[in-house]
């Protein structure tokens, strides 16, 4: 057996050579060598070898078990059957090593825990960092009567259906933190998860050479029962899945000028995240008593406004302070027709200009345009209808199609304008507001009655584009995640950020159903990984989020930051099936696949229902 010396010469020689991975047990990998071998190494230089293959052992390569045999294109034709089957079998124990790199997920939320099951699917070592003592991200802990703001029937993953014992279109949030916790124990994902673990920075560690393409992100983190001592740990992972949401932890507090701030307020001031995490009966006596203004118009400032209208009723009315009216809607049928059947199959998709698509279809949804103002139109009149909108001046000024565009869309709370109309709740429109002592003076007018409080929560939403960004220890990678302030987050499919190596982030770009986007997501990104496919180059990827940064600022408005999908669902898991090699028509017939709707159950396996 004879050595070679010149690692960086063999390595360029290397790149004339077909490459495969094959198993050597017998090579001691614990040292830095490289061996040449075959029986006879006689006449070998750059440009050729005179025998049939060679291996090499680096323990710094990705994989760290490692072996490598080159073989000559020109001479595997030349090995004799037997050869070729033991090579075969050799190959296929190494690839299944291949796939035992390790994945650093980072969140054990719903998109966590998909990314895990599928990562696991593909033979890859996954470890999922929790901050939290359990699974399920932001359904741990909410407020007490928050429900499902999207139908069951597209909240689910397509192997695990919800139980038997929950029938109702809009699941509690217990229902809901039980159903994934149910989804997070079957596939038995509990023991790949380090919890109490929170992960304080991310760093990028290059190959040891110009040759190695691939590196090593470095994870690091602090474990709850360390933090006094400010100890962390660093942990070494082949790839990170960014599964952080943008929906917690960093709240979206309103800036003010020097002394209109809370600093100037007498009362108390807290975010609705702050309401969320005390307990049931600590919110309760929180705002009992007292008057409360609630800072905007979503989901959470209409779940807060009706725990306060409980808790005080006329005696200490609860105010709602709003900057835009929106669509929310009181059901998902409007005038008695199911809102899928209006937004959710390809029929829809086809009224609206898709990123990227042929001259002929964009004539056509130019063409359609006047059936989806019809479709806006028609759900827009039911809601002002069931919820009397116009009698409380609350019609928005935008359209519906805009709002779903935006994934804006919320349920009202049952009885909440029952509400308004008693009293119990006040709604107040204003641009902008500052604080004072009595409480709050709204549009900056310091000259009028200020707005009288002792409580104010800010249901003013979170930071997820700032939570993305500081997981990032390097400036270059916190630049390129955030992107132009003026564009949409840049991210290829909505996962992959053509410039940061060996990472993808699942579960940011919001879609009418999160559970349903991000399973497929996950999919995609297994498929990836595991090399069903490869991504297009740098220049394509950054072409494919410019035509969608046009789409998005189309049909989505101000909101476009948001990276919406609700209004091409259908469209963007095509775009996905097809990266995977699936045949993205999953319906049986043509009027089927036309105007039925599509949920999560159309992609239970890769192959079409038909």
């Amino acid at each position: 057996m004879s050595t070679y010396e010149d690692k960086n010469e063999l390595a360029d020689m290397s790149g004339h050579i077909g490459t495969h991975l094959l198993m050597c047990p017998d090579v001691d990998t614990s040292k830095d060598y490289w061996i040449v071998t075959n029986f006879q190494v006689d006449g070998f230089t750059k440009t050729s070898l005179n025998s049939q293959f060679f291996i090499y052992s680096n323990p710094g390569e990705l994989h760290r078990l490692q072996c490598l045999l080159l073989l000559l294109p020109s001479v595997t034709s030349g090995f004799d059957s037997n050869l070729q089957r033991q090579l075969l079998q050799e190959g296929e124990k190494v690839l299944a090593m291949e796939k035992k790199k390790q994945i650093g997920i980072i969140g054990a939320g719903v998109s966590g825990l998909i990314a895990c099951k599928y990562m696991l699917s593909k033979g890859f070592d996954p470890i999922v960092f929790e901050a939290r003592s359990g699974v399920g991200g932001v359904w741990i802990k909410t407020i007490e009567t928050t429900k499902l703001q999207t139908l069951r029937s597209l909240y689910q993953f397509s192997d695990f259906p919800w139980p038997p014992s929950v029938t109702e279109d809009f699941p509690t949030q217990h229902q809901v933190f039980d159903y994934i916790q149910s989804y997070a124990q079957h596939f038995d994902l509990i023991k790949h998860i380090r919890f109490n673990t929170k992960v304080v920075g991310i760093e990028f560690e290059q190959g040891l050479s110009d040759k190695d393409l691939e590196g090593k992100w470095k994870v690091i983190v602090e474990e709850e029962n360390n933090t006094l001592n400010n100890s962390t740990e660093v942990h070494k992972v082949d790839f990170v899945i960014l599964c952080v949401g943008r929906f917690s932890d960093v709240p979206n507090v309103p800036e003010f000028p020097l002394n209109e701030g809370p600093e100037a307020f007498h009362g108390k001031v807290i975010h609705s995240m702050d309401y969320a995490a005390m307990d049931y009966e600590s919110a309760a006596n929180f705002v009992k008593g007292k008057q409360v203004t609630i800072v905007g118009f979503q989901k959470s400032a209409l779940d807060i406004a009706m725990e306060c209208s409980e808790a005080n009723g006329l005696r200490n009315p609860c105010t709602v302070l709003y900057r835009t009216e929106q669509w929310n809607v009181p059901d998902y049928l409007p005038w008695g027709v199911p809102l899928t059947y209006l937004y959710l199959n390809r029929f829809s998709e086809l009224l609206v200009r898709k990123p990227g698509e042929s001259f002929l279809l964009s004539l056509l949804a130019t063409m359609l345009s006047p059936l989806r103002w019809g479709f806006s139109k028609f759900v827009e009149t039911h809601i002002n209808k069931k919820l009397q909108l116009a009698k409380y001046g609350m019609v928005p000024k935008h359209s519906f199609v805009q709002q779903i565009s935006s994934c804006l869309i919320s349920t009202v709370p049952e009885k909440f304008y029952d509400k308004v109309e008693e009293g119990s709740i006040i709604l107040k429109k204003s641009q902008s507001f500052s604080f004072c002592e009595e409480g709050i003076s709204v549009d900056g007018e310091k000259t009028t009655t200020p707005l009288k409080t002792d409580v104010v929560i800010l249901a003013t939403g979170f930071r997820g584009d700032k939570k993305l960004k500081d997981i990032f220890m390097s400036r270059v990678f916190q630049d390129y995640i955030a992107g132009s302030p003026n564009e949409t987050l840049p991210l290829y499919r909505e996962i992959i950020h053509p410039q940061i190596p060996q990472l993808a982030v699942i579960g940011f770009s919001e879609s009418l159903s999160n559970l349903y986007t991000s399973e497929i997501r996950c999919r995609w990104l297994a498929e990836l990984l595991d090399g069903t496919f490869k991504l297009p180059s740098v220049k394509q990827m950054e072409n494919d989020m410019m035509e969608w940064d046009r789409y998005m600022k189309r049909y989505s408005g101000k909101y476009y930051r948001r990276s919406c999908i609700g209004a091409l669902h259908i469209w963007y898991n095509d775009q996905l099936c097809k990266d995977m090699g699936w045949n993205p028509k999953r319906k049986k017939g043509f009027f089927a696949e036309l105007f039925e709707p599509y949920g999560p159950l159309d992609y239970v396996s890769p192959s079409t229902t038909n």
